[in-house]
């Protein structure tokens, strides 16, 4: 059995579901729409699996879009996202649905077949897959629905049969959509440069190339949602992920790279990172920065000793996205290398109620330390992309909220609001998965604690008058990057450490007894020793850095909370997250005090998560302001895609056809530098007949689509 971790106590999962999901389900049914509780379901479910954003982040939208299609088949207005059409080579044959005289309670049966079907067949073979099934069991126990009713000919006006059917074509689509689910998401053509790194010994240990990823070696490895993974070398998760068929991401997004004779997809391509060169030329100085600051903020982890801030809206947040960096020269302006943080000073007034924010003065390292764990992976292990369906059903639950489409017109009813927005926000997480893990997979780059390590192993880079010089060595700063000098604590017995670089962080596992009851601390420490704040079980996530995930998901969802309300601000211009006094780490005892986190917009909620990662010792700047740009693209267009199947009018046919191709067709990507053109003709007012012809003239594609 998994171990659950909620708010800091370690209770088993089991228990909190039979506590918390058996007994208000029948509460939750009277208060919530059919899409909000399978949506919760799915949640659920994600919480009993492996800690998976790609996988996650693909079923959200395959489920939000299987529901999304059972409700619109019967609306007159709304049209259908698998029904009917062709997605990458899948036809989804439609013959339409008469429209019942309770039209409601049909969308309901059909979205909760739907759910019901797809969810099961995606998260049977979970660790607690058992528990999952039971929860969907009993939630189409409690609608009333018969889960034994498996048939699929929805010509009979069934809407259960609708149901079935559309999570039919769901799962043949998933079949064939690059994820390889039949081989449970395995990679099949990567392989990592460096040999593995041991986190409990010293030193990046013979590291090879210090510009790629490095696998890490564990007695166990328990992931980020506390499930033990077999084999003690967890493998990089996803690294062909670009190839997965996308929601809105266009081919002319697309670069082809090759590799070992094998094809890499990135949509968005951010160019290279900085590199480490081995005589220190080129960016190499940048890439020492952008480590060198992770090991500084992480001395910024301890609440004793800790300067005292205001982390409100009074003083944090309101960052203008144009002044984000535009390359590696820009983020060490961006940055505050020794005081940690960003640019963003807050706002003078709370829009909606003309007053100030109201000051919350906590200890520094408390606010940073509930930081890295609220945002690692949700605050009940939703992952990422699950982590912002908890923040929307929040908003959607805010007493202050209108349920308005961009904030016009009337009010919508619950299930109409929560169906449209759960539809756009997994399209647009599934987008950022497929981009991001594109990007990982091709630039394979490294993570802080192998880079930290290997430049400590080389030496320092400052002085070539000081011991250990060495171009690939990391800089020296004073207070927080130095050398063992003889009488230093640290140099060892028989000062076998003498000159050995050392860092003033936060000190690790190894000073954590019990989490429960003490913490690390911050102080000096060897450098080949540094760890990033995670357990000793986990330390970094097993994939490549670049880019941030976190800031990619985040900054799309704030993107698409903002289109979808119609507004920056959260209601009222505030959300919240409250982590009780020594009731909310995992890691280590605390926080010290209540701490709360206030975000007055979306944005300001994005900009924080990104920054956690930095101070978890997860990500450097380079991996975070790409994630936050690409973030920003992604989920404007995620939105303006998934508006055109809710009713609104096209500008013409060609622009609404050209947009549905770019779910009907499956990209057939380009070598770098090419691009596609469509050519439509429209024949008839049915048919629409199109071609991809690239820039030499050659027809690479054709079809034809209904109009």
């Amino acid at each position: 059995m998994k171990i659950g971790y909620l708010h800091g106590l370690r209770v088993p999962i089991m228990f909190l579901f039979m506590v918390f999901g058996f007994l208000s389900f029948s509460e939750a049914v009277a208060q919530k729409s059919v899409a909000r509780l399978w949506n919760e379901a799915t949640l659920e479910a994600i919480r009993h699996d492996f800690a998976r954003p790609t996988v996650h982040a693909r079923n959200l939208f395959h489920i939000s879009a299987a529901m999304y299609d059972a409700w619109a088949a019967f609306d007159p207005s709304a049209e259908t996202y698998f029904l009917g059409r062709t997605n990458g080579g899948l036809t989804c044959s439609f013959e339409g649905m008469s429209v019942p005289a309770d039209r409601k309670a049909a969308q309901e049966e059909a979205m909760s077949y739907a759910a019901y079907r797809l969810l099961r067949h995606r998260y049977m073979f979970s660790p607690e897959g058992e528990l999952s099934l039971a929860q969907f069991d009993s939630l189409m126990l409690v609608l009333g629905y018969d889960k034994d009713f498996t048939l699929t000919d929805y010509t009979s006006g069934s809407a259960a049969a609708l149901g079935n059917y559309i999570a039919a074509c769901v799962i043949n689509f998933g079949y064939q959509d690059h994820s390889n689910e039949k081989a449970d998401y395995a990679s099949t053509v990567y392989s990592p440069v460096n040999s593995f790194l041991s986190p409990a010994k010293p030193g990046s240990q013979g590291m090879e190339n210090p510009n790629h990823w490095q696998p890490l070696s564990f007695d166990f490895f328990i992931d980020q949602a506390g499930f033990e993974i077999p084999g003690g070398i967890p493998s990089f998760l996803s690294p062909e992920w670009g190839k997965v068929i996308p929601f809105a991401l266009s081919p002319d997004e697309l670069t082809l790279y090759e590799r070992n004779g094998e094809e890499y997809w990135v949509y968005h391509d951010p160019g290279a990172p900085a590199y480490l060169e081995p005589d220190g030329g080129g960016n190499s100085a940048s890439y020492k920065w952008n480590h060198s600051l992770v090991a500084i903020w992480s001395s910024q982890l301890d609440p004793a000793n800790s300067p005292m801030i205001d982390i409100s809206p009074n003083a944090l947040g309101n960052l203008n996205m144009d002044s984000f960096p535009k390359d590696l020269a820009g983020l060490e302006d961006f940055y505050n290398l020794e005081e940690g943080g960003d640019p963003g000073r807050g706002y003078a007034l709370n829009p909606y109620t003309q007053a100030p924010y109201e000051s919350q003065i906590v200890p520094k390292g408390d606010y940073t330390r509930v930081l890295a764990e609220f945002w690692a992976d949700g605050p009940n292990s939703e992952t990422p992309p699950g982590h912002w369906f908890t923040i929307l059903n929040y908003v959607k639950d805010q007493p202050l909220f209108e349920k308005k489409f961009k904030g016009e017109g009337a009010e919508l009813d619950d299930l109409e609001w929560d169906i449209k927005a759960y539809f756009t926000l997994s399209g647009a997480m599934h987008d950022a998965a497929v981009a991001v893990w594109g990007i990982k997979g091709w630039y394979d780059y490294t993570r802080p604690l192998s880079a930290i390590r290997y430049m400590a192993d080389k030496g320092q880079s400052t002085d070539p008058a000081l011991p250990h010089f060495s171009p690939e060595g990391i800089p020296l700063k004073e207070g927080y990057i130095e050398l063992v000098e003889a009488g230093d604590s640290l140099a060892g017995e028989n000062n076998e450490h003498l000159g050995k670089v050392k860092l003033y962080a936060w000190r690790g596992p190894n000073y954590i007894p019990d989490p429960k009851t003490s913490v690390a601390g911050v102080g000096w420490i060897l450098a080949e020793n540094w760890w990033p704040y995670q357990r000793p079980t986990f330390v970094t996530p097993p994939f490549a850095g670049y880019i941030s995930g976190h800031s990619t998901f985040s900054r799309t969802a704030a993107e698409v909370l903002t289109l979808f309300t119609g507004d920056e601000y959260f209601p009222g211009g505030m959300g919240e997250f409250k982590a009780l006094k020594n009731d909310f780490l995992v890691f280590e005892e605390g926080p010290s005090t209540d701490i709360t986190l206030q975000w007055a917009k979306y944005y300001d909620a994005a900009d924080q998560c990104s920054l956690s990662r930095i101070w978890g010792g997860i990500h450097p700047p380079v991996d975070d302001i790409p994630g936050r740009l690409i973030g920003r693209k992604i989920g404007q267009q995620a939105f303006s895609f998934a508006e055109q199947f809710f009713g609104s009018p096209a500008t013409n046919t060609n622009e609404r056809v050209a947009n549905a191709l770019r779910v009907s067709v499956s990209p057939n990507p380009l070598r770098q530098g090419e691009a596609l053109n469509l050519k439509i003709d429209q024949l008839s007012g049915e048919n629409v007949f199109w071609e991809l012809i690239d820039l030499q003239g050659v027809r690479r594609k054709s079809g034809q689509l209904a109009a």
